[in-house]
């Protein structure tokens, strides 16, 4: 596969991963504001498929396409830079996983009160917590990545 072409790939994956995430919190934020049972379901939802469309799949292909785009280039994984970038896509793997479970547990508790026109429980108060502290490791770990890819710093970690 053509460099130019795995680059672009690796790029559009980048912004996939950054932007549907910034995406999803915004809208999940601005939905629990509302304390609006029945539109933080609905948003809820959609934010669950859009991160298993998007997000899982530009998750699972943007490692491949770095690594094809490192061995195409005759980049080492052992780079400073390269391995300071896989440390912290695991990083952001370990908060997004439970972000993934915590936003589908958020739409069932606000289905279930909407459905029996209930407030939201405290269930679902203490999850949503949990869902906003996460973002900000992760947001963060992304932002690192993407300077990382930019700027190829020369990091001595090995």
């Amino acid at each position: 596969m053509p460099v130019e072409l795995l680059l672009l790939l690796h790029v559009i994956g980048a912004t996939v991963l950054f932007g549907t995430g910034a995406g999803i919190a915004f809208f999940m934020v601005m939905a629990h504001r509302t304390r609006d049972p029945k539109l933080i379901a609905h948003v809820a939802e959609t934010v669950v498929i859009a991160d298993t469309v998007f997000t899982a799949t530009a998750a699972i292909l943007q490692p491949v396409t770095g690594y094809l785009l490192a061995q195409s280039i005759g980049w080492s994984l052992e780079e400073g830079w390269i391995a300071l970038s896989l440390l912290l896509y695991v990083v952001t793997g370990v908060f997004w996983l439970p972000v993934v479970w915590i936003q589908i547990r958020l739409r069932n508790l606000a289905r279930a009160a909407a459905a029996k026109g209930l407030p939201l429980p405290p269930a679902y108060f203490s999850l949503y917590r949990i869902w906003f502290a996460c973002g900000f490791p992760a947001f963060f770990a992304v932002i690192g990545i993407l300077w990382l890819m930019l700027n190829k710093p020369p990091i001595a970690l090995f």
